[in-house]
């Protein structure tokens, strides 16, 4: 399972973040290329054009780079010699993954056949608009950290447990999406004060509580109970795949007002 922020939501109610691909899609091989009928292109590519701080600011795609070589350094200082960056890769109308073909529809997610973090950055709209998740940076990166968050646990073999086990509210699919949720908010708890090993400075300002805000709306705005409430006006907890508004939101909590992943340990945790 890939993991992601909507996850496997796009058998009930649309495509909303990640899902597992495979199943849906029958697993085909990624191409450099892109998908069928879009265009893809790796974070090295478009980093040319995102050489500063005004750029992240000003363009969402800079931002979401910046936020990976932010989550690489907090993720390499918390784990050295564990970590290793996965790869990044920004796709608008679709893409041809390790983990199966997807569109936009889709949403970012992170896909464990090939060790790639894909982005559509025209979902933030979406967040905003859809799921009225509120509008901040903060609330885009959250994103980009979850799904990163996804990379962690891959690395540390965390991942096989959900195949079993992909839905209810106890699940192992929705304890993987709560811990993800938690490594979220460990970087963002380091972000501010842990170095770009390349300039020797933060990427990212001092996080305002305005910031945190932002981050917790969009984690609420993708809970299992408040989608489906939208989608079908009732909720339904034996379909849940990443827990409730108010776990996301709690989890997310407890790894940035810690900044220890080792918090995060959802596996056997009162969810």
């Amino acid at each position: 399972m890939g993991g992601g922020i909507g996850g496997l939501l796009l058998l009930l109610v649309g495509a909303y973040f990640g899902v597992d691909l495979s199943g849906i899609t029958g697993g085909q091989q990624a191409s450099s290329g892109g998908g069928q009928q879009g265009q893809a292109v790796s974070g090295d590519e478009a980093f040319q054009d995102c050489t500063s701080g005004q750029a992240a600011n000003e363009d969402v795609d800079c931002r979401v780079i910046a936020t990976a070589e932010s989550l690489d350094a907090v993720w390499g200082q918390l784990l050295p010699g564990e970590y290793a960056p996965p790869q990044l890769t920004l796709f608008t109308g679709a893409v041809s993954t390790a983990c199966g073909d997807a569109t936009s529809e889709v949403g970012p997610f992170y896909c464990p056949g090939d060790r790639t973090a894909y982005f559509d950055t025209a979902f933030f709209q979406e967040l905003t608009d859809r799921f009225g998740a509120s509008g901040g940076p903060l609330a885009q990166e959250y994103v980009v950290a979850h799904e990163f968050g996804h990379a962690v646990q891959d690395q540390q073999g965390l991942l096989a447990a959900v195949q079993g086990d992909r839905a209810g509210a106890d699940s192992a699919a929705v304890r993987s999406e709560l811990q993800a949720d938690c490594f979220a908010g460990v970087w963002a708890h380091h972000a501010a004060s842990t170095p770009d090993p390349d300039t020797g400075r933060p990427l990212l300002q001092p996080l305002t509580q305005t910031d945190v805000s932002d981050a917790l709306s969009a984690a609420a705005s993708v809970g299992d109970d408040r989608i489906q409430e939208a989608a079908t006006g009732r909720t339904d907890p034996e379909t849940y795949t990443h827990g409730t508004a108010e776990q996301r939101q709690r989890w997310f909590s407890t790894g940035y007002d810690s900044g220890d992943p080792g918090t995060c340990d959802t596996s056997a945790a009162q969810l």
